[in-house]
């Protein structure tokens, strides 16, 4: 078994030839497998036994060779690789273990957990649900359609899950883009009462949570908090896993080197520091005197390359110093000292603990190394108490040498048990104490109690902890053996680094050679003392400061002989020399090992014999256990090795790829930053190992490019931390030391740049330029819906601070604004190459052919794909707007035109279909609404480049279709009246209809176009204006002439009645008028110059068809009034002194033309009613049909003023008036045109007609009785009775 301190020279050729001894045997067995397999016996690879015999083996035996070497070289690569990580991970492991130089960062952003291409199609799935309805998530209409525009737009597109395969998505991603997306809806919408639009945000939020959680356990959210929660402080074990994975390094492995590297012990870690540190001040001093520099920038770097290493040195042991070693206070004279004489021989470029001279040994006190220690004894029982009656109450008091007394409980002296503890603090490192047995005085005069026995047990830290028996010394008044079970438990404090009993001897100090308690104390994390000491003394009799002292073993001392002392070792310094011994081999070991912790030194003392017997010291032997296993697993060679001599550089490059690969593949949306405890383990491992910050940096700009080039989501703010760093370390420190040397200063305080920096510089500046360029060009899928917020934005600052020759001069806005002007021109080409593509494809998915999109694809497709194309270029600009715009603040109008590149692009492809289009069709005037409705809007495109194209292309198409529509319209207004039928259809005939609905429709689409030339766009209007006007009054001269031709179909008999279609004429007239005023009358916003002068065409069009209905009405009054004369001509044959009135008079006619007139009104009335839908107008033709009856009636009467009216006439007459009257005012015909002069003047007439023939009547009854007699009676009776009648048929 060998001894686990067996020099680092014998272990690392042990390890080199078992490692030579496996690559043969794997040489070996490779080799013959291979050439067992092809049936020959060759040597592929010769390992000293000469050439191998030329020979001629066929291609196969060749080719198996060739793969034998493949696979071997395979093989030492990977163990190579292996043994690399290995190493690597026992430096890791050690900055986790006693870390100095950094703490784990607290303040990091806390990072989102990503979304993975799994979880994206669950959450397509969730949203498809519940737009089918199959969710429980009650919704109304506006946040369904807002989940639907959200899915079709969000979740459906490519670039999502692109940015999900780029790990940069979290599902706060998905929330905020639908906030985002939410808040324009919800603000468009209307107030309601009682309902505020935050609170419907929140409705709508709460809902979107519900549909993408989906049936997940809300309980499981604390568990993923406590998850992310645990990301941002580690403990040491989960660091340990950490990197045990990162590393590939196996649980057994970690166990194995964690013993063998002592991690749990501090101590061992403090002294394998100050071993580095030691190792590297040592290297630092040859390298200056070797003069092997690194190549610089500038040559006089070389100097100050050196002051820069002892600095960082120098920095590590001030970081070192200022760990605490004890509860205590180190802010002594000798921790100050230290520190002063560090600091001064940094002047001198020397900083070796060895360089303290013996005058610093006066420097350390007493009070330096004061101890104080933490006693607890325990007092249990006590045996052999006879003496004593059973009743008598004893107890116990405990004291240490110089402190206070405690006292027991009290118990009884048949059972003396007590259990009691009392705790105690002294600063004596060989303290005593004194335990006393005592029993109450039953006298009436003791003063005090009776002490029956004390035991006096002196303690070191070292005793046993367990409760022991020990034999008390009794006094005169108890003559019993007592036995008393006491525990004393003494801890050691913590600059208490070992203590025990050695024989020592030396030249200044324990000069003679004698058995003394030592104790080893640390007073900072550099100064240790060896102090003697006295039993109840708390200060050191002697002391000797181990700065500058070596440790080893040696053998026996001459003059020890036979004085004591088997086992022997020494500490050696220039001008000293102390000899120590021990009686036991372990307990030497023990004192070593300790003394080599504190010395520091790089010479790691090695035992003189191993140890053969079995090893009684459990810490000896678990030591020993560790390096065996260690040795035997092959991995004592990676404990014991050198870190001064390895390229730390490299390493921390391999080890902070691959913990960057790690980080990138966790359950986490880094974007490339590392979580707090990676980045302290990267901390300590450059300030422990001395790896330049640039370095760092540039490795980690080189790794963040490597994947952000392939496709990994990298924030742009990491990347320009990084760069900021190293430009500030290459520009700004060469330009300074250039600088000061050009003035003949020193360049002091300024950091060294090597050459190798300054290239590898260049070369990812100019591979970060070509990035942020193509990110830029790609801004759309680089940086989809503004996702990650502000990375857009975070690259165009980096490419400006990229863009800079150095940190001092700014780079010129022009240069900024020419690069980003050439992103975004080939930023249009991409972005619409990529959309028509896509617009392609959907085309073919749409007709379900698989063919590819080529020229033979029909014009009315063409114009289809087109107008699709639109629409999705104004999607991809609108979102453009919404999510990029803000990023692209300060260059405002290079986007502006970027879009009309854009526009300029497609104008291409629209300008070949529309060219494509047959001669007159007007299919594709909806592609011109949809471009021009989008562009009018947008105050940056609206009267730009593509806006006045599209204008030009479509002026022509919009003339000729009006030009097509007046003729269309002229011509059905020509044959559509000479096949007009007049039958009522909407508010006028089907004619009318007709025209009237084309010409509102050809208004209201060129309305609709939203022309943008306004000059062009008066012109329209005008034009169409004057068209409607023109083509209504054609409407209405046919109308008039169609209608006077139907008044002409009528008699003049009472029989007569109106023609229901020339009501629908009258229908026509009012609905064009009604229309008149939307089609003819020009906007209130037009030229009022113009419609003063000569484009009143709505006032024109009026008062034509005011007269026309003036007309329409004259003439259908003469008619019905004509009625009215031929019944009046009739009755005027009853005239009194005519020769038909005396026959006429025989027939004994009642009432028939009075009757038959008032049924002709009546009839007509209805018609009119019903049929004329204008009631004002109905009323004005009643008003003046009714006037024109009265005032004919009043002719008529006033032509007969000298004749009686014959009784035949006045029934008749007064019928029609009576009639006339109630039946008008039934009609609505008002008060003033009723009553008027004319009627009362007929009335007035009619009354004394009505008088007269009463009177004449009476008359001729008398006469006819006085001439007949008594017969004449019943002629009376007759005559009276027809005078009845006449009244009754006037009452009617």
């Amino acid at each position: 078994m060998r001894e686990p301190s067996s020099s680092e020279e014998e272990s690392e050729n042990e390890t080199n030839d078992d490692e030579n001894s496996d690559i043969l045997s794997i040489h070996n067995n490779v080799d013959q497998k291979s050439l067992s397999a092809s049936g020959e016996n060759l040597s592929v690879v010769s390992h000293g036994r000469g050439p191998p015999r030329p020979a001629s083996p066929s291609p196969s035996l060749i080719s198996d060779r060739e793969k034998a070497i493949e696979d071997t070289e395979k093989l030492e690569r990977e163990e190579e690789e292996r043994k690399k990580r290995l190493q690597l991970y026992v430096f890791v492991m050690r900055c986790i273990a006693y870390p100095f130089n950094a703490k784990q960062p607290t303040d990091m952003a806390r990072r989102q957990t990503k979304v993975t291409k799994q979880q994206l199609q669950t959450i397509k799935e969730r949203f498809v649900a519940f737009l089918n309805g199959e969710t429980s998530i009650v919704a109304d209409e506006a946040f369904t359609n807002a989940v639907q525009s959200y899915y079709e737009v969000f979740l459906k597109s490519d670039r999502v899950a692109t940015m999900v395969k780029s790990g940069g998505c979290s599902a706060n991603d998905f929330r905020e883009v639908f906030k985002n997306n939410i808040e324009k809806r919800v603000r468009s919408l209307p107030e309601i009462d009682g309902l505020s639009k935050e609170t419907v945000l929140s409705s709508w939020m709460t809902k979107f949570d519900a549909i993408f959680r989906g049936e997940e356990d809300p309980r499981k959210q604390p568990q993923r908090m406590s998850t992310a929660a645990s990301e941002l402080i580690l403990s040491k074990e989960q660091l340990y896993e950490m990197f045990q994975n990162i590393l590939g390094v196996k649980k057994y492995e970690h166990q194995i080197l964690y013993n063998a590297c002592q991690l749990d012990n501090a101590d061992e870690q403090a002294a394998q520091v100050r071993r580095e540190l030691d190792r590297r001040l040592q290297l630092t001093e040859q390298m200056s005197r070797m003069r092997k520099h690194p190549k610089f920038v500038v040559k006089e770097m070389e100097s100050m390359y050196m002051d820069e290493l002892k600095s960082a040195i120098n920095l590590l042991m001030a970081n070192l110093e200022s760990l605490p070693v004890s509860k205590g206070s180190t802010d002594s004279t000798i921790s100050r000292l230290q520190k002063l004489k560090r600091y001064n021989r940094a002047q001198h470029s020397s900083l070796s603990k060895m360089d303290i001279n013996d005058e610093t040994d006066s420097g350390l006190s007493k009070l330096d190394v004061v101890l104080s220690f933490t006693l607890e004894v325990h007092v249990v029982e006590v045996k052999g108490l006879k003496s004593l009656a059973n009743n008598k109450i004893v107890y116990c008091t405990m004291e240490v040498e110089g402190g206070e007394k405690l006292q027991t409980d009290q118990a009884e002296a048949s059972k003396p048990s007590w259990d009691t503890q009392g705790d105690f603090t002294t600063t004596h490192p060989l303290p005593v104490v004194k335990v006393k047995l005592y029993t109450e005085s039953s006298g009436m005069l003791s003063l005090e109690d009776k002490e029956l026995g004390k035991v006096v047990i002196p303690v070191t830290a070292s005793s046993s902890r367990q409760p022991e028996w020990y034999r008390m010394h009794t006094t005169k008044n108890c003559q019993d053996d007592l036995k008393i079970k006491i525990a004393v438990r003494m801890d050691k404090p913590q600059n208490m680094k070992h203590c025990g009993y050695l024989y020592g001897l030396g030249k200044k100090v324990w000069k003679k050679y004698k058995k003394r308690y030592f104790v080893l104390v640390q007073v900072s994390q550099y100064t240790f003392a060896m102090c003697s000491y006295r039993e109840k003394k708390p200060d050191p009799t002697e002391m000797m400061q181990l700065d500058g002292f070596t440790v080893d073993y040696c053998e026996q001392v001459p003059d020890a002989e036979g004085f004591g002392g088997k086992y022997f070792f020494n500490c050696v310094k220039e001008g000293d020399n102390v000899t120590f011994a021990t009686d036991d081999e372990n307990e030497r070991t023990l004192w070593v090992q300790a003394i080599y912790r504190a010395t520091g030194q790089t010479h790691k003392p090695v035992p003189p014999v191993v140890q053969t017997n079995k090893i009684s010291n459990t810490q000896i032997s678990r030591m020993q256990g560790d390096a065996d296993r260690a040795r035997k697993h092959g991995l004592d060679e990676f404990v014991q090795a050198n870190p001064v001599m390895f390229d730390h550089h490299d390493l921390f490059n391999m080890l902070q790829t691959l913990t960057l690969d790690y980080r990138l593949n966790d359950a986490y949306t880094c974007l490339g930053w590392f979580s707090p405890g990676q980045v302290f383990v990267l901390d300590e491992y450059c300030a422990r190992y001395g790896v330049r910050g640039c370095h760092r940096h540039l490795c980690y700009l080189n790794d963040l490019l490597e994947r952000a080039e392939a496709g990994i989501m990298i924030d742009p703010t990491l990347i320009h931390y990084s760069f900021a760093f190293c430009a500030s370390h290459v520009h700004g420190n060469s330009y300074e030391v250039k600088i000061k040397l050009k003035r003949g200063k020193r360049p002091d305080g300024i950091g060294t740049v090597l050459l190798k920096e300054k290239l590898q510089f260049d070369e990812i500046k100019e591979r970060l330029r070509i990035l942020l360029e193509n990110q830029i060009t790609h801004f759309r899928y680089c940086f989809p819906f503004g996702r990650p917020e502000g990375a857009l934005k975070a690259t165009l600052s980096l490419l400006e601070r990229v863009l800079m020759k150095d940190i001092v001069t700014p780079v010129p806005p022009e240069e900024v604004r020419n690069v980003i002007k050439k992103c975004l021109e080939n930023a249009a080409l991409v972005n619409y190459t990529r959309i028509s593509e896509y617009a392609k494809i959907e085309g073919r998915k749409g007709s379900g052919s698989t063919d590819s999109y080529n020229e033979e694809v029909s014009p009315k497709k063409r114009l289809d794909d087109v107008i699709h194309l639109a629409e999705l270029c104004i999607e991809v600009l609108q979102q453009n707007e919404e999510h990029h715009a803000e990023a692209f603040a300060w260059f405002s109008d290079l986007l502006v035109e970027h879009a009309e590149i854009f526009w300029s692009l497609f104008a291409v492809d629209m300008d070949s279909t529309l060219e494509m289009q047959p001669p007159d069709t007007w299919d594709s005037f909806p592609l011109f609404q949809l471009l021009n409705d989008y562009l009018r809007n947008d105050e940056n495109l609206s009267s730009g480049k593509f806006h006045q194209h599209l204008r030009m292309v479509f002026a022509p198409q919009v003339v000729r279709y009006v030009d097509l529509m007046e003729s269309s319209i002229a011509q059905s207004i020509h044959k559509g009246f000479e096949r007009e039928r007049w039958e009522p259809q909407g508010n006028g005939c089907a004619t009318s209809e007709d025209m009237l609905w084309k010409l509102d429709a050809l208004q209201s689409f060129i309305r609709e176009l939203h022309w943008p030339d306004e000059m062009f766009a008066d012109h329209l209007d005008h034009r169409l204006k004057l068209m409607a006007a023109d083509m209504i009054e054609a409407a209405a001269k046919r109308t008039l002439k169609s209608f006077e031709a139907w008044l002409r179909k009528g008699g003049k008999g009472t029989d007569y009645l109106l023609y229901p279609e020339m009501a629908v004429m009258m229908n026509v007239i009012i609905d064009c008028k009604n229309r008149a005023l939307h089609l003819c009358a020009l906007d209130s916003g037009e030229n009022m110059t113009l419609i003063e002068n000569s484009h009143q065409y709505h006032t024109k069009i009026e008062d034509f068809l005011d007269r026309i209905q003036v007309q329409m009405v004259k003439c259908l009054i003469e008619k019905l009034l004509s009625v009215l004369e031929s019944v009046l001509s009739k009755l005027a044959r009853y005239d009194e002194g005519t020769f038909f009135s005396s026959i006429l008079s025989l027939t004994k006619p009642v009432n028939e033309l009075g009757k038959a007139y008032v049924d002709f009104m009546r009839g007509n009335l209805d018609i009119l009613r019903q049929k004329i839908a204008d009631e004002l107008f109905t009323l004005s033709i009643f008003e003046q049909w009714y006037t024109g009856q009265m005032k004919m009636i009043c002719d008529w009467l006033s032509d007969r003023l000298d004749l009686s009216l014959h009784p035949y006439q006045l029934t008749c007459v007064m019928t029609i008036n009576r009639k006339c009257f109630s039946d008008f005012e039934l009609q609505g015909v008002p008060e003033n045109a009723l009553n008027a002069k004319t009627y009362q003047t007929i009335c007035s007439r009619l009354q004394v007609e009505e008088a007269t023939q009463s009177v004449t009547q009476s008359e001729n009854s008398s006469k006819t009785s006085r001439f007949l007699g008594g017969g004449g009676s019943s002629m009376g009776g007759a005559s009276s009775g027809t005078g009845s009648q006449a009244s009754g048929d006037e009452s009617d």
